[in-house]
């Protein structure tokens, strides 16, 4: 089975977000493997270990990217391609569009079963992996928190808001993970050694035949800021009727949303 598994590097979560003109800065930042793709890189390596094949791991970002892609080798990945040309940019559509480029042109080595998660922490959109099932015309489930593989057919339990949901499909397939999925593996220090021998491409866009037209991006962030710092709470003293009169009026002068 040839499992890939798309995954993006991201802030670590402890990092503060610092803004420099209308940019977040980078200075000194740690990055890490997005939590979420970090489930997605362990039920690959769990799936490979019952049922045999080969995983990939792809992502489209900076050079600093292969810092993430070389972890997740060293946790069990067998091979990793890094997207990286500048005139990507962040832009969903763009990014989407980039990996079913890639993806469309493994023909010795077809994907079976695309892997990644749910979201990334950074953007929070949730947005490339059902587009790049779209694009690639295959089922999508996502917020899987457990899935089995038999043969053909791929089945994933899934969060429904507060509920379950059990769904079968066909592979091929793209599955998103969700926290409780399963817990991920530190890489060992074999590992490690054996991951600076592991294949890394490389790629641009020509690599992958497409142009800059052909990301042109569909939406453009018009302005970054962080949130107005919280106010210290109030204390509302006097009995339940004094307290509640008194929080009305908050509402209505301070909050402003009465």
């Amino acid at each position: 089975m040839n499992i890939y598994v798309i995954l993006k590097q991201t802030f670590d979560t402890e990092e503060k977000i610092v803004l420099y003109d209308g940019q977040i800065s980078e200075d000194g930042v740690k990055f890490v493997i997005n939590p979420y793709d970090e489930y997605a890189v362990e039920e690959a390596i769990r799936l490979k270990e019952r049922h045999g094949g080969v995983i990939v791991v792809v992502s489209v970002g900076p050079s600093r990217a292969a810092e993430a892609l070389r972890t997740a080798l060293a946790m069990g990945a067998d091979e990793a391609a890094l997207i990286s040309d500048e005139r990507i940019g962040g832009d969903e559509y763009s990014v989407s569009k980039a990996l079913s480029a890639y993806l469309k042109a493994q023909s010795e080595q077809p994907f079976d079963l695309i892997l990644g998660g749910s979201f990334s922490i950074d953007n929070g959109s949730g947005q490339i992996a059902v587009r790049l099932a779209t694009l690639l015309d295959i089922p999508h489930v996502s917020s899987v928190t457990q899935l089995t593989v038999d043969g053909g057919l791929a089945t994933a339990l899934r969060d429904a808001e507060g509920d379950t949901e059990t769904i079968e499909l066909a592979l091929p397939a793209l599955i998103t993970a969700q926290q409780g999925l399963n817990e991920p593996r530190y890489p060992s220090l074999p590992g490690i050694m054996k991951a600076k021998k592991k294949p890394l491409r490389t790629l641009r866009l020509e690599d992958i035949g497409l142009s800059e037209t052909d990301i042109s991006p569909k939406t453009e962030r018009q302005s970054l800021t962080l949130p107005r710092p919280r106010q210290a709470g109030k204390l509302l003293k006097g009995e339940s009727r004094q307290q509640a009169a008194e929080l009305v009026k908050l509402l209505r002068t301070e909050a402003k949303v009465l």
